[in-house]
Protein backbone atom coordinates (compact mmCIF):
# COMPACT_ATOMS: atom_id res chain seq x y z
CA UNK A 1 0.00 0.00 0.00
CA UNK A 2 1.13 3.53 -0.80
CA UNK A 3 0.08 6.86 0.70
CA UNK A 4 -0.19 10.36 -0.68
CA UNK A 5 -1.80 13.50 0.73
CA UNK A 6 -3.85 15.67 -1.62
CA UNK A 7 -5.29 19.13 -1.01
CA UNK A 8 -8.04 20.39 -3.27
CA UNK A 9 -10.19 22.88 -1.41
CA UNK A 10 -12.75 21.69 1.11
CA UNK A 11 -11.66 18.21 2.15
CA UNK A 12 -15.19 16.78 2.30
CA UNK A 13 -15.59 16.54 -1.46
CA UNK A 14 -12.00 15.58 -2.14
CA UNK A 15 -12.35 12.64 0.24
CA UNK A 16 -15.69 11.52 -1.18
CA UNK A 17 -14.45 11.72 -4.77
CA UNK A 18 -11.19 9.88 -4.11
CA UNK A 19 -12.88 7.20 -1.99
CA UNK A 20 -14.88 6.13 -5.07
CA UNK A 21 -11.79 5.32 -7.16
CA UNK A 22 -11.09 1.62 -7.63
CA UNK A 23 -7.81 0.82 -5.89
CA UNK A 24 -8.21 3.42 -3.14
CA UNK A 25 -8.41 1.42 0.09
CA UNK A 26 -8.74 4.23 2.63
CA UNK A 27 -9.22 7.97 2.89
CA UNK A 28 -8.87 10.24 5.89
CA UNK A 29 -9.22 14.00 6.09
CA UNK A 30 -6.86 16.17 8.06
CA UNK A 31 -4.60 19.19 8.13
CA UNK A 32 -1.13 19.32 6.57
CA UNK A 33 2.01 21.43 6.40
CA UNK A 34 1.05 24.15 8.83
CA UNK A 35 2.77 26.10 11.57
CA UNK A 36 1.19 24.96 14.84
CA UNK A 37 0.73 21.77 16.86
CA UNK A 38 -2.60 19.89 17.07
CA UNK A 39 -4.73 22.41 15.18
CA UNK A 40 -8.52 22.31 15.36
CA UNK A 41 -10.91 23.13 12.56
CA UNK A 42 -11.54 26.48 14.21
CA UNK A 43 -7.78 27.17 14.23
CA UNK A 44 -7.61 26.34 10.53
CA UNK A 45 -10.53 28.66 9.72
CA UNK A 46 -8.85 31.57 11.50
CA UNK A 47 -6.26 31.48 8.73
CA UNK A 48 -3.11 31.98 10.79
CA UNK A 49 -1.96 28.35 11.05
CA UNK A 50 -1.32 27.96 7.32
CA UNK A 51 -2.54 24.36 7.32
CA UNK A 52 -4.21 23.00 4.20
CA UNK A 53 -7.37 20.91 4.39
CA UNK A 54 -6.21 17.60 2.93
CA UNK A 55 -7.15 14.02 2.23
CA UNK A 56 -4.67 11.25 3.00
CA UNK A 57 -5.16 8.51 0.44
CA UNK A 58 -4.02 4.94 0.91
CA UNK A 59 -4.11 3.02 -2.35
CA UNK A 60 -3.14 -0.38 -3.71
CA UNK A 61 -0.53 0.34 -6.36
CA UNK A 62 -1.14 -3.08 -7.94
CA UNK A 63 -4.70 -1.89 -8.77
CA UNK A 64 -4.20 1.84 -9.21
CA UNK A 65 -1.21 3.46 -10.85
CA UNK A 66 0.01 6.62 -9.14
CA UNK A 67 -0.20 8.49 -12.45
CA UNK A 68 -3.89 7.57 -12.75
CA UNK A 69 -4.61 8.75 -9.21
CA UNK A 70 -2.93 12.07 -10.01
CA UNK A 71 -4.95 12.38 -13.24
CA UNK A 72 -8.15 11.96 -11.22
CA UNK A 73 -6.97 14.56 -8.72
CA UNK A 74 -6.12 17.15 -11.41
CA UNK A 75 -9.62 16.62 -12.81
CA UNK A 76 -11.39 17.88 -9.66
CA UNK A 77 -9.35 21.00 -8.93
CA UNK A 78 -8.53 24.29 -10.58
CA UNK A 79 -4.74 24.14 -10.23
CA UNK A 80 -4.33 27.78 -11.31
CA UNK A 81 -6.47 29.18 -8.49
CA UNK A 82 -4.46 30.36 -5.48
CA UNK A 83 -6.09 29.72 -2.09
CA UNK A 84 -9.53 29.20 -3.61
CA UNK A 85 -11.59 26.28 -4.86
CA UNK A 86 -15.30 26.70 -5.60
CA UNK A 87 -16.81 29.16 -3.12
CA UNK A 88 -14.12 28.47 -0.51
CA UNK A 89 -11.43 31.11 -0.07
CA UNK A 90 -8.40 31.06 2.24
CA UNK A 91 -4.99 29.43 2.51
CA UNK A 92 -6.59 26.28 3.98
CA UNK A 93 -8.25 25.74 0.58
CA UNK A 94 -5.05 25.80 -1.47
CA UNK A 95 -4.21 22.89 -3.71
CA UNK A 96 -1.27 20.67 -2.96
CA UNK A 97 0.36 17.30 -3.35
CA UNK A 98 2.29 16.27 -0.25
CA UNK A 99 4.37 13.15 -0.60
CA UNK A 100 5.88 10.71 1.90
CA UNK A 101 8.12 8.89 -0.55
CA UNK A 102 10.83 10.95 -2.29
CA UNK A 103 10.68 8.50 -5.21
CA UNK A 104 7.17 9.82 -6.00
CA UNK A 105 8.46 13.34 -6.69
CA UNK A 106 9.52 12.70 -10.29
CA UNK A 107 6.09 11.28 -11.16
CA UNK A 108 4.36 14.25 -9.51
CA UNK A 109 6.53 16.78 -11.38
CA UNK A 110 5.93 15.04 -14.73
CA UNK A 111 2.20 14.93 -14.04
CA UNK A 112 2.14 18.63 -13.17
CA UNK A 113 4.13 19.48 -16.32
CA UNK A 114 1.68 17.48 -18.42
CA UNK A 115 -1.33 19.24 -16.87
CA UNK A 116 0.32 22.65 -17.32
CA UNK A 117 0.03 22.19 -21.09
CA UNK A 118 -3.77 22.38 -20.69
CA UNK A 119 -3.70 25.80 -18.98
CA UNK A 120 -2.55 29.24 -20.05
CA UNK A 121 -2.20 30.39 -16.43
CA UNK A 122 0.60 29.02 -14.27
CA UNK A 123 -0.27 26.08 -12.02
CA UNK A 124 0.02 27.11 -8.36
CA UNK A 125 -0.54 23.68 -6.79
CA UNK A 126 2.09 23.08 -4.10
CA UNK A 127 4.32 20.04 -4.40
CA UNK A 128 6.14 19.37 -1.13
CA UNK A 129 7.17 16.57 1.16
CA UNK A 130 4.81 16.12 4.09
CA UNK A 131 6.13 18.12 7.02
CA UNK A 132 3.28 17.54 9.47
CA UNK A 133 -0.19 16.04 9.42
CA UNK A 134 -3.01 15.98 11.93
CA UNK A 135 -6.22 13.98 11.56
CA UNK A 136 -9.32 16.18 11.40
CA UNK A 137 -12.11 15.88 13.93
CA UNK A 138 -14.34 12.80 13.73
CA UNK A 139 -17.35 14.71 12.38
CA UNK A 140 -15.32 15.64 9.27
CA UNK A 141 -14.45 12.02 8.43
CA UNK A 142 -16.60 10.60 5.59
CA UNK A 143 -18.67 13.76 5.94
CA UNK A 144 -20.50 13.53 2.61
CA UNK A 145 -21.25 9.83 3.10
CA UNK A 146 -22.88 10.74 6.43
CA UNK A 147 -24.40 14.02 5.14
CA UNK A 148 -25.21 13.41 1.45
CA UNK A 149 -26.76 16.88 1.05
CA UNK A 150 -23.70 18.63 2.51
CA UNK A 151 -21.89 21.37 0.60
CA UNK A 152 -19.38 20.32 -1.99
CA UNK A 153 -17.56 22.31 -4.66
CA UNK A 154 -16.86 19.15 -6.67
CA UNK A 155 -19.45 17.99 -9.21
CA UNK A 156 -19.96 14.23 -8.98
Amino acid sequence: MKKIILAGGCFWGVEEFLSRIDGVVNTEVGYANGKTVNPTYEDICNGNTYFAEVCMVTYDESKLKFEMLLDEYWGIINPTSLNKQGNDVGSQYRTGIYYFDESDLDTIIKSRENIQTKYEKKIVTEVESIKNYYTAEKYHQKYLKNNPNGYCHIKF
